[in-house]
């Protein structure tokens, strides 16, 4: 079945084309990675450091390391993450109540 609403619509989807006049190719359409990609590659890197600081204060208590110094910045490192991805979450939410809001 080919309808042509769907193709239309499937075009519409797609974004502005070179068609349209704008020249640029769409968001995404280089090959680099998607802002979902993008975005789960962060929390990954935050999970891992929040592990990291987990294994630190670990190691400092159980006597393995007496590297307080390390410990403290593994720590540091990882609220530091953790922070400017809550900011990051805000903004996305903000953004997300303020399309809603708009109306059609």
């Amino acid at each position: 079945m080919n309808d042509i609403t769907v193709s239309s619509n499937l075009k519409a989807l797609q974004g502005p084309g070179p068609s349209q006049g704008l020249g640029a190719s769409p968001v995404g359409a280089e090959g680099g990675p998607s802002f979902a990609d993008t975005l789960a590659d962060s929390l990954d890197k935050v999970n891992s450091m929040q592990k990291q600081a987990d294994v630190a204060i670990q190691d400092f208590v159980t006597g393995d390391t007496r590297n307080i110094h390390e410990t403290m910045i593994a720590v540091g490192k990882a609220d530091l993450a953790f922070r400017l991805t809550m900011q990051v979450r805000n903004k996305i939410v903000e953004a997300y109540q303020e399309v809603m809001r708009t109306q059609v």
